[in-house]
């Protein structure tokens, strides 16, 4: 049978069976799958969980169980989740920036994050978001075992969740592309925290997308939302940063759609591939849910330029969801452009293409709304462009 050797550091409490403590040590262990050897020595206190080395010998992971301020198993020693910061990460391609409290990890555009134009799509925007916000709490040393919850945080039985979040999109990279994420986190009142995001381009430097987003702390058991403990905002406070990818002096405000809306999709359920390590539904599935609601057609043409997120409640794996889109139809186009250069039946230039028209022009707004039977879950808003093509 296949097997591995794990030497381990931990610290360990033997007591007898009255319950009073006879030792308390420090120790490297190597513990043998059948039990037939089990070695202990004495360790300095300085060696951390995170250096734990696993070799191929006499241990299997599988049997590995061991406590150090509470329960610490295999998935810690498989992780090795940093308890201290580290300023370069080799394995995910990141560095620490903005002296020591800003992230920055470099990014290859996978083909499985393109659509059929080869350009990387929305949710795979707010993927790369979500990954590189968990990697930035991963090398500053802050990270428990939560899904981005401090250690602070894991006390007291809290995790985070998003209340809103802004996203714009100049341009979409493109499969095979090196692009750079940024991103930082700053104050959002007394009992939020807000993050934000900027994609560039490698090559060029150009900003390609920004983000912002703001969230807040719920009690992982109530599901209710909760204050920020003192011991949570010392511990993620001097990572505060006062910039903001985008500036948003009064955020717009989304009205709630009713029954008359004109697309609707019902009876959506989630799966339990769409459920994150929080147990409910991930915000890039609300994300999907809302654009598969406008009709093929319009997303053939068109692209999303932004989009506004406001979310009301979480979604459990058993609710059914529905999802509601009202087009601006009433909207106006600027400079006196035709209705009649949306359907393709206007040449700009001599060459049959689009030429220097501000494709800014070109501009439609969605709202849209996910709801339970009795509930609101997400308030959405898109903005869409008009897709620039080379010809007609």
């Amino acid at each position: 049978m296949f097997t591995f050797s794990c030497p381990v550091s931990f610290s360990i409490t033997c007591s007898s069976s009255n319950g009073n403590i006879q030792n308390h040590g420090d120790y490297r262990v190597n513990i043998n799958v059948n039990g037939s050897s089990c070695t202990r020595r004495p360790i300095k206190h300085h060696t951390l969980l995170n250096e734990v080395d696993v070799k191929e010998g006499s241990t299997s992971l599988s049997a590995i169980q061991f406590l150090e301020n509470g329960h610490i198993s295999e998935e810690k020693i498989r992780q090795r989740i940093p308890r201290q910061k580290q300023l370069v990460d080799p394995y995910r391609q990141g560095l620490i920036t903005e002296r020591g409290v800003g992230y920055r990890q470099t990014v290859v555009v996978r083909s499985y994050e393109v659509g059929p134009d080869k350009t990387a799509t929305l949710e795979s925007l707010l993927n790369l978001f979500q990954e590189t916000a968990l990697n930035h709490m991963w090398m500053s040393g802050l990270l428990s075992n939560g899904f981005g919850a401090t250690h602070g945080m894991m006390r007291n039985n809290l995790i985070w969740v998003v209340s809103r979040m802004h996203v714009q999109v100049d341009h979409y990279p493109i499969w095979g592309e090196v692009i750079e994420i940024d991103t930082w986190v700053g104050a959002s009142g007394k009992n939020g925290m807000r993050r934000d995001w900027v994609i560039r381009s490698q090559a060029s430097g150009s900003t390609y997308a920004r983000a912002t987003s703001t969230w807040v702390m719920m009690n992982e058991q109530t599901r209710r939302l909760s204050k920020m403990p003192d011991e949570v905002r010392d511990e993620i406070s001097p990572w505060f940063i006062q910039k903001q990818a985008i500036n948003e002096a009064v955020p717009d405000k989304i009205v709630k759609l009713d029954d008359k809306a004109k697309h609707v999709n019902s009876d959506l359920k989630p799966k339990r591939s769409d459920l994150d390590m929080n147990q409910h539904v991930n915000n890039v599935k609300y994300v999907r849910w809302m654009l598969e609601t406008i009709p093929d057609k319009f997303l053939e043409r068109h692209q999303l330029s932004s989009i506004i997120l406001e979310y009301r409640r979480e979604c459990g794996s058993s609710e059914v969801v529905q999802s509601l889109c009202q087009p601006d139809e009433d909207e106006s186009f600027a400079n006196g452009v035709q209705q009649n250069l949306l359907t393709n039946k206007v040449l700009v230039g001599g060459n049959g293409r689009l030429g220097s028209l501000d494709i800014n022009v070109l501009t439609y707004g969605y709202t849209h709304l996910l709801q339970t039977q009795n509930e609101e879950i997400v308030r959405g808003r898109t903005r869409w462009n008009r897709k620039i093509c080379t010809g007609l």
